[in-house]
């Protein structure tokens, strides 16, 4: 007796070419709607839905295989004879091989904001099916991914269609349809109560394990969020460490953060130890090492742009752990072939690639805090309030916009010092503002740069004057902080009395 297939897609890639190597594997092919319609037209000898439900499609597609012919032929036990007696007496066939991928309705979210439309592309009967074949694995090859196709064909060609290959696909079946009804339930959570519902959803595809996590005795994976490392990361050379993907994003954020600008970022543990932007690439790295060039040895360097023979032989001079920028050069990673250690990667574009996650969650012991992202507002230093009697130039004013966003992307309490478009202080995850105002001048006296006329930003309010006497007698010029504190007017004071330009953006950026 032949083996029976219902193929049910939206998605209709290559299902010709599966239904013909079912056929020729000794398949009946049992289909609705659209890909009936389609098979039919390839030649594929097809039976429609309604032979085997002897029910109509109905109420405009929403009930055509929510129906015991189907969910029967699918469901019962071929091992227990008293399941066999009872499909036999109630005529209903095996289905053996269950081919559905679901109504598309995160690409309706994203094509139309018309409720209706929405509701209509939630799939009932096709999560209705993947679960029954996932649950009766072991006598159904349940099939909801295009990419398997292959292998499907294969195992049941050569002999491979054990119950442990159809587990496999049980498990990823039920990982389809929890995906699935997750987004739905985001969406109506994110349409009708702000975001935040009694349920809160975070799925993530698998993109690879790491070696371990943050310590050898545990476990790591990296999971991305739609394909955006599927289509924005790239191993050249090395593996990356659940570490560097966490140090990398802390320096990508940054680099990334100033549109097409030549910028280069330094990072290490996750925090900014150098940043410039400068006319060249290799400009901007060789500004941004002098900050801090003792983190930077084992650091990672994130380039907003092409890596190229010549900055990858000065980024050789020293032990640099990750390099990924927008791209790098064959010659480059030539150059880079000498070390070892370095591990290199590439996003395929002229410049860095920003997912731009709108939401943000953090884990705590026995849960997790889930917020909306913190983005810098693309005027938000343009538009920061004046609130001291001098003012800063066309260039200060860069300085305070770079020291600002490097400020939001450093770990809180942090103070940030730019000069001629470059950091030449950093004091970060500080509990005292004046400690870290302190940190990073200290540090900065001992490699020997000049914060002269440097702008100064802090991501929360000064409380005290204390940081902005201690940032005067160091020669900062310009400040930029949030404002807010009931002592702001004890800050202005300071600000005018040391001949600083002083502005209030009125937002606060903290990161924890």
């Amino acid at each position: 007796m032949a083996k029976r297939a219902l193929v049910s897609v939206s998605d209709k890639a290559g299902i010709v070419e599966f239904c013909s190597s079912l056929v020729k594997n000794g398949y009946e092919i049992i289909s609705t709607g659209g890909t009936y319609k389609k098979l039919v037209e390839a030649g594929i000898a097809a039976i429609e839905i309604d032979e085997v439900t002897k029910f109509p499609e109905c109420f405009e597609g929403r009930v055509k295989t929510l129906n015991p012919y189907v969910h029967g032929g699918i469901l019962h036990r071929r091992d227990k004879q008293s399941h066999l007696d009872q499909a036999k007496e109630l005529g209903v066939e095996s289905i053996d091989l269950v081919c559905v991928n679901l109504y598309p309705f995160k690409e309706t979210i994203e094509r139309t904001d018309d409720f209706d439309d929405i509701i209509e592309n939630i799939d009932i009967g096709g999560p209705a099916m993947v679960r029954s074949a996932a649950k009766n694995f072991d006598a159904v090859i349940i099939v909801t991914n295009v990419a398997d196709y292959d292998e499907v064909i294969d195992a049941i060609e050569n002999e491979k269609n054990t119950k442990d290959f159809r587990r496999g696909y049980m498990i990823k079946a039920y990982e389809h349809t929890a995906a699935y009804d997750s987004m739905i339930a985001n969406y109506m959570n994110e349409r009708f109560n702000e975001g935040s519902g009694e349920k809160q959803f975070i799925v993530g595809n698998k993109v690879m394990d790491t070696r371990y996590g943050e310590n050898p005795h545990q476990k790591g994976a990296l999971y991305e969020f739609d394909i955006h490392f599927t289509n924005n990361f790239k191993t050249l050379k090395g593996e990356a460490s659940f570490n560097n993907l966490n140090d990398l994003n802390g320096a990508v954020k940054i680099a990334a953060g100033f549109g097409d600008d030549n910028a280069v970022c330094i990072s290490k543990h996750g925090n900014p130890c150098g940043f410039a932007i400068k006319d060249t690439l290799l400009e901007a790295y060789t500004e941004a090492l002098k900050c801090d060039p003792v983190s930077a040895f084992g650091g990672v360097v994130a380039v907003n742009g092409t890596v190229d023979v010549a900055l990858a032989e000065k980024m050789n001079e020293i032990f640099l752990e990750v390099v990924i920028a927008g791209r790098i050069t064959p010659e480059a990673q030539e150059v880079f072939a000498k070390k070892k250690r370095i591990k290199l990667f590439e996003m395929g574009a002229d410049k860095l690639v920003l997912a731009n996650d709108k939401k943000d969650f953090k884990h705590i012991d026995g849960g997790f805090v889930f917020q909306d992202a913190d983005i810098v507002g693309a005027d938000e230093v343009k538009n920061a309030k004046l609130v001291s009697k001098n003012t800063a130039t066309p260039a200060e004013m860069k300085d305070l916009e770079i020291a600002y966003k490097v400020a939001s992307l450093t770990k809180s309490n942090c103070v940030v010092y730019v000069k001629d478009a470059a950091m030449v202080a950093v004091g970060m995850g500080m509990t005292s503002r004046v400690d870290a105002a302190q940190c990073a001048l200290k540090k900065a006296k001992e490699m020997g740069l000049d914060v002269t006329g440097a702008a100064l930003a802090s991501e929360a309010f000064f409380p005290f004057r204390d940081s902005i006497d201690a940032a005067a007698s160091a020669g900062v010029k310009n400040v930029i902080e949030p404002g807010g504190s009931i002592r702001d007017e004890e800050i202005i004071d300071a600000a005018n009395e040391f001949g600083m330009s002083l502005y209030f953006s009125e937002i606060r950026h903290f990161l924890h």
